[in-house]
């Protein structure tokens, strides 16, 4: 869910980088082109899987909110700092000093992360 998000925004809206920014644009728009239908595919499969947990009443709103949050994070965070620092896939943005995008990106992802993993030891208690 947020692959397809960041993709659209960043990569189409914005148009601030694409997936892989170390080739032409015409390879940057490909990288971009199967982003999206990766993050497609991910996104329809795990509404199957949410479609299924509700016909077996095992889905839990609050626990699903927890695991959204805690995917999201995790996900910025592997973005934020193997993609765009380890693998130097693409940067947020070009142009500009990329040290305060880094550090919204990174702790906003960080601080997600937390409340997602707060939320879920919550219902696990419950």
């Amino acid at each position: 869910m947020v692959a397809f998000i960041d993709e659209m925004v960043f990569h189409q809206l914005l148009g601030w980088h694409h997936f892989y920014d170390q080739s032409t644009t015409k390879i940057g728009l490909l990288s971009d082109g199967l982003f999206h239908a990766f993050s497609w595919f991910a996104t329809v499969a795990s509404l199957f899987m949410v479609a299924d947990l509700r016909r077996r009443e095992s889905w839990w709103k609050k626990r699903w909110i927890g695991g959204a949050l805690l995917g999201i994070g995790l996900f910025n965070l592997y973005d934020g700092l193997i993609q765009h620092k380890v693998f130097k896939l693409h940067q947020i943005r070009y142009g500009v000093d990329v040290l305060p995008y880094d550090l919204v990106w990174n702790i906003t992802a960080a601080v997600i992360t937390i409340i997602g993993i707060i939320i879920i030891r919550k219902t696990s208690q419950s």
